[in-house]
């Protein structure tokens, strides 16, 4: 999916097989389209969503030696000779169309299905269509980690609360208490919502959501968790928003049915947050769903006259005011990178994706405690097993930026 530089070398994070994340030298890419960025990425992380192809759940729609990775920041190293344009015919995969009717746009290392572009956790990446793709960070005011929660979580998470018309008053239920489900509550509470629910089997993540405001739910503890909601709130959730996703089986039908292969996206969280969520009222779905399932709860949703959305986010709607609220302190997006590592100096205040070199302003040397970049696959086995120090995401620095502090 690009134009390989002929001598030049970077290092990249391949999927190998399940559970088999590898870092390897692959060549470096090049201009390969008229309208063309290659970034020079200083940090990356792990997005909840790769860890579907971690765990071999997409094994079929990935190709061994596929580079991963669609979160990061970074400085433009080079750009094409054409002035950039907005080009919705990204995705060229005739078997997502054949499952959905329709293509959705491509995206950075995640699975043939989504156009099998090489993904960001490499030392370069290419970006197609660069001025709607990048962002241009402003020269103070913000961090690298912050910059880095705003590339997909953040955004993601906004858009949850967006889909589910969250705002003032609102009492709202998440499930799943990941990076993103935690930042969908943080945000709700944000809008104005009166009360924020919080289900999680993972203790530490509920003592994050509670030190929110949040009231957290420990699955284990009750496990029909929408019967417990309504005994909390007889009327129902007016909002509810599943942030949990296609692997959160609970009942033994649905890891049954998994794990025969008859269907392939669990229904369990869904269920209960109908189940819980009041006649009227709005769910979105934000946690990652590919295929079919069973048992799905059409007459409650149809009944209760519940509006139900879902979808991709759209990132580029959301980031010029998640990046101003940022940059005015109104709210931080960081507190999602729990494991860092060993502390190195860094001097950079703002970067993602510049457009140019003359861009770049250094500022007071601070110190940023990272993880390096070639650690990478021990944090994908950490995140996948819920091992992660902290309990959610780890920042990784690429050489580039960790010679950034020196």
């Amino acid at each position: 999916m690009y134009k390989e530089h002929p001598e030049e070398k970077m290092l990249a994070c391949q999927y190998m097989g399940p559970k088999a994340m590898v870092v390897n030298s692959v060549p470096k890419p090049m201009i390969t389209a008229p309208k063309d960025a290659i970034v020079k990425i200083t940090h990356c992380t792990v997005c909840g969503s790769d860890l579907h192809m971690y765990a071999g759940d997409l094994d079929s729609a990935m190709k061994r030696g596929d580079i991963m990775g669609h979160e990061a920041i970074g400085l433009v190293d080079d750009v094409g000779p054409e002035e950039y344009s907005l080009c919705d015919r990204t995705n060229p995969s005739k078997e997502m169309e054949g499952m959905w009717g329709h293509r959705l746009s491509g995206i950075f290392g995640y699975t043939q299905l989504t156009g099998g572009y090489p993904g960001n956790q490499a030392e370069y990446c290419r970006v197609p269509n660069a001025d709607l793709i990048l962002v241009k960070a402003p020269k103070e005011g913000v961090s690298p980690e912050q910059l880095l929660a705003l590339a997909d979580v953040t955004t993601t998470a906004w858009h949850g609360n967006e889909l589910a018309e969250v705002g003032k008053g609102h009492v709202v239920g998440v499930w799943g208490c990941g990076p993103v489900g935690l930042s969908i509550a943080k945000l709700a509470l944000f809008r104005g919502a009166k009360k924020v629910y919080a289900v999680d089997p993972d203790p530490r993540r509920l003592e994050i959501a509670e030190s929110f405001g949040c009231i957290g739910v420990n699955v284990r503890e009750h496990p029909d968790v929408s019967d417990y909601i309504l005994r909390q709130e007889p009327l129902g959730l007016d909002k509810g928003i599943e942030a949990s996703g296609f692997r959160s089986a609970q009942s033994w039908i649905q890891t049954t049915m998994r794990a025969i292969g008859a269907e392939g996206d669990q229904s369990d969280t869904v269920s209960h947050v109908i189940k819980a969520t009041r006649k009227g009222g709005n769910i979105s779905l934000i946690g990652d769903f590919f295929f079919t399932t069973n048992q799905f709860p059409i007459g409650a949703l149809m009944e209760k006259a519940i509006t139900l959305r879902g979808g991709q986010l759209y990132a580029q709607k959301y980031h010029p005011y998640l990046l101003d609220i940022t940059v005015k302190g109104e709210y931080d997006p960081s507190f999602v990178f729990t494991h860092k590592g060993e502390p190195y100096a860094f001097s950079l205040f703002a970067l993602p994706f510049l457009y140019n070199f003359e861009d770049l302003l250094w500022g007071d040397t601070d110190s940023r405690p990272l993880d390096d970049f070639e650690n990478i696959p021990e944090m994908y086995k950490l995140q996948f097993e819920h091992g992660m120090p902290g309990g959610l995401k780890a920042i990784m620095a690429t050489p580039f930026g960790r010679s950034l502090g020196k």
